[in-house]
Protein backbone atom coordinates (compact mmCIF):
# COMPACT_ATOMS: atom_id res chain seq x y z
CA UNK A 1 0.00 0.00 0.00
CA UNK A 2 2.76 2.68 0.89
CA UNK A 3 4.26 1.79 -2.18
CA UNK A 4 1.39 2.75 -3.88
CA UNK A 5 1.23 5.68 -2.35
CA UNK A 6 4.87 6.45 -3.46
CA UNK A 7 3.98 6.00 -6.53
CA UNK A 8 0.81 7.75 -7.09
CA UNK A 9 0.19 10.19 -4.55
CA UNK A 10 1.23 13.81 -4.22
CA UNK A 11 4.48 15.35 -3.29
CA UNK A 12 3.56 15.49 0.42
CA UNK A 13 1.85 11.99 0.39
CA UNK A 14 4.78 10.31 -1.46
CA UNK A 15 7.00 11.78 1.09
CA UNK A 16 5.24 10.72 3.80
CA UNK A 17 5.39 6.93 2.52
CA UNK A 18 9.04 7.12 1.96
CA UNK A 19 9.92 8.32 4.85
CA UNK A 20 7.67 5.60 6.11
CA UNK A 21 8.74 2.54 4.34
CA UNK A 22 12.81 3.22 5.26
CA UNK A 23 11.29 3.73 8.85
CA UNK A 24 9.30 0.06 8.21
CA UNK A 25 12.33 -1.63 6.63
CA UNK A 26 15.12 -1.06 9.63
CA UNK A 27 12.10 -1.75 12.34
CA UNK A 28 11.19 -5.19 11.23
CA UNK A 29 14.84 -6.24 10.68
CA UNK A 30 15.55 -5.59 14.26
CA UNK A 31 11.77 -6.90 14.93
CA UNK A 32 13.17 -10.26 13.47
CA UNK A 33 16.18 -10.45 14.95
CA UNK A 34 14.88 -9.96 18.13
CA UNK A 35 12.38 -12.46 18.20
CA UNK A 36 14.18 -15.10 16.98
CA UNK A 37 16.17 -14.60 19.81
CA UNK A 38 13.25 -14.55 22.60
CA UNK A 39 11.83 -17.88 20.55
CA UNK A 40 15.06 -19.67 21.33
CA UNK A 41 14.97 -18.29 24.80
CA UNK A 42 11.05 -18.86 25.85
CA UNK A 43 10.03 -22.07 23.59
CA UNK A 44 9.53 -25.26 25.49
CA UNK A 45 9.15 -23.15 29.13
CA UNK A 46 5.89 -23.85 31.24
CA UNK A 47 3.49 -21.39 31.15
CA UNK A 48 2.72 -19.53 34.47
CA UNK A 49 -0.66 -17.59 35.60
CA UNK A 50 -1.77 -14.53 34.09
CA UNK A 51 -1.26 -11.70 37.08
CA UNK A 52 -1.90 -8.18 36.46
CA UNK A 53 -1.18 -6.08 33.51
CA UNK A 54 1.86 -3.30 33.86
CA UNK A 55 1.97 -0.32 30.87
CA UNK A 56 3.88 2.61 30.07
CA UNK A 57 3.36 4.99 28.06
CA UNK A 58 5.99 6.89 26.02
CA UNK A 59 5.56 10.39 23.94
CA UNK A 60 8.54 10.70 21.26
CA UNK A 61 7.05 14.42 20.66
CA UNK A 62 7.60 13.85 16.97
CA UNK A 63 11.28 12.36 17.22
CA UNK A 64 12.14 8.77 16.16
CA UNK A 65 14.28 8.17 19.63
CA UNK A 66 12.25 5.40 21.53
CA UNK A 67 10.85 5.46 24.17
CA UNK A 68 10.48 8.60 24.80
CA UNK A 69 9.19 10.70 27.48
CA UNK A 70 7.00 8.79 30.42
CA UNK A 71 3.81 10.30 30.22
CA UNK A 72 1.41 7.84 31.40
CA UNK A 73 1.61 4.64 34.22
CA UNK A 74 -0.22 1.75 34.94
CA UNK A 75 -3.16 2.82 37.13
CA UNK A 76 -2.68 6.71 36.57
CA UNK A 77 -5.84 8.76 35.07
CA UNK A 78 -6.50 9.55 31.19
CA UNK A 79 -4.76 12.19 29.87
CA UNK A 80 -5.72 15.22 27.38
CA UNK A 81 -3.67 13.61 24.87
CA UNK A 82 -6.13 11.36 23.00
CA UNK A 83 -2.98 9.37 21.10
CA UNK A 84 -1.89 8.22 25.14
CA UNK A 85 -5.03 7.11 26.05
CA UNK A 86 -6.06 4.96 22.97
CA UNK A 87 -2.49 3.27 23.46
CA UNK A 88 -3.03 3.16 26.90
CA UNK A 89 -6.32 1.17 26.46
CA UNK A 90 -5.47 -0.94 23.70
CA UNK A 91 -2.80 -2.47 25.45
CA UNK A 92 -4.45 -3.23 28.11
CA UNK A 93 -7.83 -4.92 26.48
CA UNK A 94 -4.81 -7.56 24.58
CA UNK A 95 -3.67 -8.04 27.59
CA UNK A 96 -7.17 -9.02 29.16
CA UNK A 97 -7.56 -11.14 25.82
CA UNK A 98 -4.94 -13.41 25.90
CA UNK A 99 -5.33 -13.51 30.10
CA UNK A 100 -9.30 -13.80 30.13
CA UNK A 101 -9.22 -16.28 27.96
CA UNK A 102 -5.91 -18.04 27.15
CA UNK A 103 -4.62 -17.36 30.56
CA UNK A 104 -1.58 -16.16 28.76
CA UNK A 105 0.62 -14.01 31.13
CA UNK A 106 1.38 -11.05 28.56
CA UNK A 107 2.91 -10.75 25.44
CA UNK A 108 5.63 -13.40 26.39
CA UNK A 109 3.88 -15.53 28.70
CA UNK A 110 6.14 -14.49 31.67
CA UNK A 111 4.43 -11.08 32.62
CA UNK A 112 6.58 -8.74 29.89
CA UNK A 113 5.81 -5.13 30.71
CA UNK A 114 3.46 -3.72 27.99
CA UNK A 115 5.25 -0.39 26.52
CA UNK A 116 4.12 2.30 23.91
CA UNK A 117 5.48 4.97 22.74
CA UNK A 118 3.11 7.97 20.89
CA UNK A 119 3.88 10.32 18.05
CA UNK A 120 6.39 8.86 16.50
CA UNK A 121 8.22 10.99 13.72
CA UNK A 122 6.32 12.91 11.84
CA UNK A 123 3.72 12.09 9.66
CA UNK A 124 4.61 8.84 10.19
CA UNK A 125 1.98 6.38 8.47
CA UNK A 126 2.19 3.05 10.73
CA UNK A 127 2.24 0.86 14.01
CA UNK A 128 4.62 -1.22 15.01
CA UNK A 129 6.16 -3.55 17.49
CA UNK A 130 9.83 -3.78 17.82
CA UNK A 131 9.99 -6.99 19.67
CA UNK A 132 10.29 -4.86 22.61
CA UNK A 133 7.52 -2.49 22.68
CA UNK A 134 4.84 -0.79 20.35
CA UNK A 135 5.22 2.40 18.28
CA UNK A 136 2.69 4.11 16.86
CA UNK A 137 2.85 7.10 14.02
CA UNK A 138 0.29 10.13 14.19
CA UNK A 139 -0.71 9.30 10.35
CA UNK A 140 -0.04 11.69 7.98
CA UNK A 141 -3.78 13.61 8.08
CA UNK A 142 -4.67 13.34 4.17
CA UNK A 143 -4.82 9.36 3.60
CA UNK A 144 -4.53 8.14 7.31
CA UNK A 145 -5.22 8.92 10.78
CA UNK A 146 -3.52 8.67 14.36
CA UNK A 147 -2.37 4.80 14.39
CA UNK A 148 -3.99 4.46 18.29
CA UNK A 149 -7.52 4.82 16.97
CA UNK A 150 -7.72 1.19 15.93
CA UNK A 151 -8.09 -1.31 18.60
CA UNK A 152 -7.06 -4.75 15.92
CA UNK A 153 -4.30 -2.91 14.67
CA UNK A 154 -2.90 -2.74 18.33
CA UNK A 155 -4.02 -6.26 19.19
CA UNK A 156 -2.17 -6.65 15.67
CA UNK A 157 0.99 -5.59 16.63
CA UNK A 158 1.24 -6.91 19.62
CA UNK A 159 0.49 -10.52 18.58
CA UNK A 160 3.38 -10.42 16.59
CA UNK A 161 5.41 -10.62 19.94
CA UNK A 162 2.97 -13.83 20.47
CA UNK A 163 3.84 -15.63 17.70
CA UNK A 164 7.72 -14.39 17.82
CA UNK A 165 8.01 -16.05 21.25
CA UNK A 166 5.83 -19.25 20.39
CA UNK A 167 6.91 -20.22 16.77
CA UNK A 168 9.27 -17.75 15.65
CA UNK A 169 7.84 -17.85 11.52
CA UNK A 170 9.73 -16.60 9.40
CA UNK A 171 8.40 -13.67 8.02
CA UNK A 172 9.32 -14.58 4.32
CA UNK A 173 6.52 -16.15 2.22
CA UNK A 174 3.72 -18.44 3.47
CA UNK A 175 5.05 -18.68 6.95
CA UNK A 176 5.50 -14.67 6.72
CA UNK A 177 1.75 -14.50 5.70
CA UNK A 178 0.68 -17.12 8.69
CA UNK A 179 2.86 -14.74 10.55
CA UNK A 180 0.91 -11.47 9.29
CA UNK A 181 -2.86 -13.57 9.67
CA UNK A 182 -2.03 -15.17 12.75
CA UNK A 183 -1.70 -10.86 13.60
CA UNK A 184 -4.86 -10.59 12.14
CA UNK A 185 -6.48 -12.95 13.23
CA UNK A 186 -6.28 -12.13 17.26
CA UNK A 187 -6.14 -8.86 16.54
CA UNK A 188 -9.35 -9.09 14.92
CA UNK A 189 -10.89 -11.48 18.29
CA UNK A 190 -9.55 -8.88 20.67
CA UNK A 191 -12.14 -6.13 18.63
CA UNK A 192 -14.81 -8.62 18.69
CA UNK A 193 -13.62 -9.88 22.96
CA UNK A 194 -13.58 -6.50 23.91
CA UNK A 195 -17.36 -5.52 22.10
CA UNK A 196 -18.58 -9.08 23.28
CA UNK A 197 -19.27 -10.16 19.91
CA UNK A 198 -20.28 -13.25 18.20
CA UNK A 199 -18.35 -14.44 14.75
CA UNK A 200 -22.04 -13.53 13.21
CA UNK A 201 -22.04 -9.96 15.03
CA UNK A 202 -18.39 -9.34 13.92
CA UNK A 203 -17.40 -6.69 11.19
CA UNK A 204 -14.20 -8.80 10.58
CA UNK A 205 -11.97 -5.37 9.24
CA UNK A 206 -8.55 -5.11 10.12
CA UNK A 207 -7.83 -1.17 10.76
CA UNK A 208 -11.37 0.22 10.70
CA UNK A 209 -11.23 3.98 11.17
CA UNK A 210 -7.68 4.38 10.05
CA UNK A 211 -8.47 6.10 6.43
CA UNK A 212 -9.72 9.64 6.54
CA UNK A 213 -12.51 10.54 4.23
CA UNK A 214 -10.27 11.16 1.25
CA UNK A 215 -9.63 7.39 0.92
CA UNK A 216 -12.44 5.09 -0.84
CA UNK A 217 -12.36 2.44 1.48
CA UNK A 218 -13.32 0.83 4.86
CA UNK A 219 -10.33 -0.80 6.52
CA UNK A 220 -6.99 -2.00 5.51
CA UNK A 221 -8.03 -5.79 5.19
CA UNK A 222 -10.92 -7.78 5.50
CA UNK A 223 -11.31 -11.44 6.73
CA UNK A 224 -14.89 -11.89 5.64
CA UNK A 225 -14.17 -10.82 2.26
CA UNK A 226 -10.26 -10.56 1.37
CA UNK A 227 -9.73 -7.74 -1.79
CA UNK A 228 -12.75 -5.80 -0.76
CA UNK A 229 -11.45 -3.60 2.08
CA UNK A 230 -10.45 -0.93 -0.14
CA UNK A 231 -10.56 0.70 -3.85
CA UNK A 232 -8.79 3.92 -4.01
CA UNK A 233 -7.25 6.17 -7.18
CA UNK A 234 -4.17 6.88 -4.95
CA UNK A 235 -3.86 3.29 -2.66
CA UNK A 236 -5.00 1.25 -5.46
CA UNK A 237 -7.32 -1.92 -5.40
CA UNK A 238 -7.09 -4.27 -2.05
CA UNK A 239 -4.88 -6.98 -3.46
CA UNK A 240 -6.07 -9.64 -1.26
CA UNK A 241 -6.81 -12.95 -2.53
CA UNK A 242 -9.30 -15.43 -0.79
CA UNK A 243 -8.41 -18.61 -1.90
CA UNK A 244 -5.30 -19.99 -2.98
CA UNK A 245 -6.78 -19.90 -6.84
CA UNK A 246 -5.79 -16.22 -6.44
CA UNK A 247 -2.44 -17.14 -4.44
CA UNK A 248 0.30 -14.31 -5.80
CA UNK A 249 4.06 -15.15 -6.72
CA UNK A 250 5.97 -12.33 -5.81
CA UNK A 251 9.63 -11.33 -4.55
CA UNK A 252 8.03 -7.72 -3.28
CA UNK A 253 6.69 -7.24 0.67
CA UNK A 254 9.01 -10.71 1.49
CA UNK A 255 7.12 -12.76 -0.52
CA UNK A 256 3.98 -11.67 -0.53
CA UNK A 257 3.18 -11.31 3.27
CA UNK A 258 0.88 -8.87 3.55
CA UNK A 259 -1.13 -10.20 0.64
CA UNK A 260 -1.42 -14.03 0.48
CA UNK A 261 -2.55 -13.41 4.64
CA UNK A 262 -5.93 -13.16 2.98
CA UNK A 263 -6.04 -16.69 2.28
CA UNK A 264 -5.26 -18.24 5.71
CA UNK A 265 -7.44 -14.82 7.22
CA UNK A 266 -10.64 -15.76 4.67
CA UNK A 267 -10.43 -19.58 5.96
CA UNK A 268 -10.16 -18.56 9.61
CA UNK A 269 -13.26 -16.42 9.44
CA UNK A 270 -15.15 -19.15 7.34
CA UNK A 271 -14.41 -21.43 10.21
CA UNK A 272 -15.58 -19.33 12.76
CA UNK A 273 -18.77 -18.67 11.50
CA UNK A 274 -19.22 -22.54 11.31
CA UNK A 275 -18.31 -22.48 14.48
CA UNK A 276 -20.44 -20.28 16.12
CA UNK A 277 -20.78 -18.21 19.29
CA UNK A 278 -17.89 -16.26 19.93
CA UNK A 279 -15.09 -17.19 18.11
CA UNK A 280 -12.14 -16.54 20.74
CA UNK A 281 -14.13 -19.91 22.50
CA UNK A 282 -13.16 -22.79 19.48
CA UNK A 283 -12.02 -21.25 16.26
CA UNK A 284 -9.46 -18.86 17.83
CA UNK A 285 -8.44 -22.16 20.79
CA UNK A 286 -7.60 -23.91 17.68
CA UNK A 287 -5.62 -21.31 15.99
CA UNK A 288 -3.49 -20.54 19.61
CA UNK A 289 -2.91 -23.77 20.23
CA UNK A 290 -1.81 -24.27 16.33
CA UNK A 291 0.72 -21.52 17.42
CA UNK A 292 1.78 -22.94 20.40
CA UNK A 293 2.03 -26.47 18.88
CA UNK A 294 5.65 -27.89 18.79
CA UNK A 295 5.20 -29.74 15.60
CA UNK A 296 5.31 -26.42 13.78
CA UNK A 297 8.30 -25.33 12.18
CA UNK A 298 9.70 -21.51 11.74
CA UNK A 299 9.05 -22.36 7.69
CA UNK A 300 5.53 -23.69 7.84
CA UNK A 301 3.45 -23.84 5.00
CA UNK A 302 0.07 -22.97 4.54
CA UNK A 303 -0.69 -26.98 4.55
CA UNK A 304 1.31 -27.63 7.08
CA UNK A 305 -0.27 -25.21 9.75
CA UNK A 306 -3.65 -25.99 7.89
CA UNK A 307 -3.32 -29.76 9.02
CA UNK A 308 -2.51 -28.84 12.68
CA UNK A 309 -5.68 -26.78 13.19
CA UNK A 310 -7.43 -29.67 11.54
CA UNK A 311 -5.59 -32.24 13.97
CA UNK A 312 -5.86 -29.72 17.16
CA UNK A 313 -9.66 -29.36 16.36
CA UNK A 314 -10.23 -33.03 16.94
CA UNK A 315 -7.94 -32.86 20.09
CA UNK A 316 -9.64 -30.12 21.67
CA UNK A 317 -13.18 -30.37 20.82
CA UNK A 318 -14.22 -33.26 18.14
CA UNK A 319 -15.41 -34.53 14.81
CA UNK A 320 -18.00 -31.73 14.63
CA UNK A 321 -14.93 -29.20 14.88
CA UNK A 322 -12.68 -31.06 12.75
CA UNK A 323 -15.01 -31.04 10.05
CA UNK A 324 -15.40 -27.25 9.93
CA UNK A 325 -11.99 -26.15 10.33
CA UNK A 326 -11.36 -29.08 7.27
CA UNK A 327 -14.03 -27.01 5.32
CA UNK A 328 -13.09 -24.33 6.05
CA UNK A 329 -10.16 -24.53 4.48
CA UNK A 330 -11.10 -27.18 1.51
CA UNK A 331 -13.09 -23.80 1.16
CA UNK A 332 -9.67 -21.26 0.22
CA UNK A 333 -8.21 -24.11 -1.67
CA UNK A 334 -6.20 -26.32 1.24
CA UNK A 335 -7.32 -29.89 1.23
CA UNK A 336 -6.24 -30.62 4.86
CA UNK A 337 -7.89 -33.35 6.19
Amino acid sequence: MLRRIAARGTAPQREAALETLATDQTMRLARATHELLEARAHRGLLSVPATAKQRTVYDAQNTETLPGLSVRAEGSPPLADIESNEAYDGLGATFDFFAGVYDRNSVDDEGLHLDATVHYGRRYDNAFWNGQQMVFGDGDGDLFNRFTISLDVIAHELTHGVTGDEAGLVYLGQAGALNESISDVFGSLVKQYARGETAEEADWLIGAGLFTANVKGVALRSLKAPGTAYDDPVLGRDPQPAAMSGYVKTSTDNGGVHTNSGIPNHAFYLAAVALGGHAWEKAGRIWYETLRDKRLKRTATFMQFARYTVANATHFFGKAERKAVAGAWAAVGIKAG
